[in-house]
């Protein structure tokens, strides 16, 4: 089995070699780069499985490359910054990140967040046995919408559409519990259920992000429920 592979975007070379040196004791495969027009030059070539990128970075910053990276892919980021301020780390969000660990770092939280965002990630080849078989996929089908948790996958009206996985298995979730509300913390807690260090307005941004991307008049909404949290109306 390949090495998955991660570009680890930090001008700080001490922190960046550290990073590199704890991930490939986990067997990953890792490249450093230091600046974000090499990020950029790098990302394309290396086809990173998923990137660390440093917000402060000298030229274009982490939050231009995050942009750039989400005009044509959702390969998982994680944001690092010595930054902490719920603004950056919701503006973060609101660009596409799938997580952010701020400095400084535990490493082995850092290495376990890494595996917890590409188990989100990467689907797993199906297992041939009679229990697989047995269970139907995990998908919500509406009349002009398909959510495929499987293979992380949404259609919308015929179309694909990219979404970052974390979005993707919240917006399956409420999917999948049409008419049913949760509170901010339940789906904190159901997502983010490894030790997310975070607010609820996590949960407020990729429901923005969601409704963004789904503005379309249809059968069906993510309302919100005041005072309490969000559900998933079929009209």
């Amino acid at each position: 089995m390949d090495k998955q592979k991660v570009l680890i975007v930090d001008d700080d070379e001490n922190i960046a070699e550290l990073i590199a040196l704890n991930l490939m004791k986990e067997c990953f495969d890792t490249h450093i780069v230091s600046n974000g027009e090499e990020a950029l030059k790098k990302y394309k070539e290396f086809a990173p499985d998923i990137i660390l990128l440093d917000i402060m970075l000298p030229g274009i910053d982490g939050y231009e490359i995050l942009r750039e990276i989400r005009k044509d892919s959702s390969t998982p980021v994680i944001m690092l910054s010595a930054k902490g301020e719920t603004f950056d780390k919701v503006l973060g969000l609101e660009l596409g990140a799938d997580d952010y660990i701020t400095k400084p770092f535990d490493n082995k939280e850092m290495v376990a967040r890494v595996k917890a965002v590409l188990r989100r990630f990467t689907v797993e080849p199906a297992k041939e046995s009679d229990e697989e078989k047995e269970n139907a996929p995990l998908c919500v089908y509406l009349k002009n919408l398909t959510i495929n948790l499987t293979d992380y996958t949404v259609y919308f009206h015929d179309k694909r559409i990219d979404i970052p996985p974390k979005e993707l298995e919240l917006f399956y979730f409420l999917a999948s519990h049409p008419n049913q509300v949760f509170t901010r913390e339940q789906l904190l807690d159901r997502i983010w259920s490894y030790d997310y260090i975070g607010d609820t307005r996590t949960i407020d941004v990729h429901i923005k992000r969601l409704r963004e991307k789904f503005n379309e008049p249809d059968a069906w909404r993510i309302s919100t429920v005041w005072g309490i949290g969000y559900k998933f109306d079929i009209l």
